[in-house]
């Protein structure tokens, strides 16, 4: 196994127990107990960052959108913290499952819908993905075995209101899925956990279909990918990344912030592309940016930013 996780160009990950508990047979009680635990703890904590970064309260949350894909829990983790973050009891609560690594981008998308129907709204979009839970030592397996090497625990918030003031505008959204291809990326389901569903072939599939897809989403929009300043994209491991590039007739390299979010923590699923946007952020958004992901189903889920005023 050295050599599989000495290729992820992963660093360093984080993980919802320390290691020792991995290596004891867990089944779903277990691993439901700590996905309400520590998912829950994870969520108050980047919901609470992400509203006072906007200068807002969890009292003004008018909506929730929450994404995650590696725990099971109904209700869903964003009615058991409701108290514990002080929100409304007229809150709408929008629960999405089966996303994947795709839920990150999608769920901005559903959230600036939500946002963009009710005009002076404050919706709030957060996922929490704690992949570790589904790590297993009775399925020796090759998709377990990289899927063990790649992914990490992590969480993500932001806020979306309509209005001339943010960090960016989202300008449009959309989804594409490919038929027949149920069985590249998803779980299985046995009486110990999740069972990872991954076909080897991601990265030539996606270097190969990823930009017709990501093309006609943003012809929807009346937009061409030469007019994209900075692709933000979803690195499902090195090897995809660099098919991304190539799909993109990018530089070598030029997905630099997805490989050091990689490094850094790991495939964390649907929140991977938000810390990555937060990096971009950081550096300065050009006039506009696309967030680029793919997800079970199969599918590429993608969102336009623009600069505001």
């Amino acid at each position: 196994m050295t050599g599989i996780f000495a290729s992820t160009g992963i660093k360093k990950r984080h993980a919802a127990r320390p290691l020792d508990w991995y290596l004891e047979p867990r089944g779903w009680p277990e691993r439901t107990e700590v996905y309400m635990e520590v998912g829950a703890d994870l969520f108050v904590e980047v919901a609470n960052k992400a509203l006072a970064a906007a200068g807002c309260s969890a009292d003004d949350v008018d909506a929730v959108v929450f994404i995650s894909t590696s725990g099971i829990a109904t209700p869903s983790l964003d009615a058991v913290v409701h108290a514990r973050m002080g929100f409304r009891a007229d809150i709408e609560r929008v629960p999405v499952f089966g996303l994947g690594c795709a839920g990150g981008v999608t769920g901005l998308a559903i959230a600036s819908r939500l946002a963009q129907a009710r005009p002076g709204s404050t919706v709030l979009m957060v996922t929490v993905e704690l992949s570790s839970l589904a790590f297993r030592l009775d399925r020796p397996d090759k998709a377990h075995l990289i899927s063990t090497a790649l992914f990490g625990d992590g969480a993500a918030a932001c806020v979306l209101r309509t209005g001339e003031h943010g960090l960016a505008l989202i300008e449009g959204a959309g989804e594409h899925l490919w038929p027949g291809t149920l069985g590249i990326m998803g779980w299985s389901m046995d009486p110990v956990s999740f069972g990872v569903i991954l076909e080897p072939n991601v990265p030539s599939f996606a270097a190969t279909n990823l930009r017709p897809a990501i093309t006609s989403i943003l012809g929807r929009m009346g937009l061409a990918p030469e007019e994209i300043g900075r692709f933000v994209c979803h690195p499902g491991g090195t090897k995809v990344v660099a098919a991304i590039e190539r799909a993109f007739n990018l530089d070598q390299g030029s997905l630099d912030h997805e490989r050091g979010v990689l490094a850094d923590f790991g495939n964390m699923s649907a929140p991977t592309v938000l810390f990555i946007l937060e990096r971009v952020i950081a550096q300065g958004l050009p006039e506009r940016a696309t967030l680029v992901t793919m997800g079970p189903g199969f599918t590429a889920s993608c969102v336009s930013l623009a600069q505001t005023a």
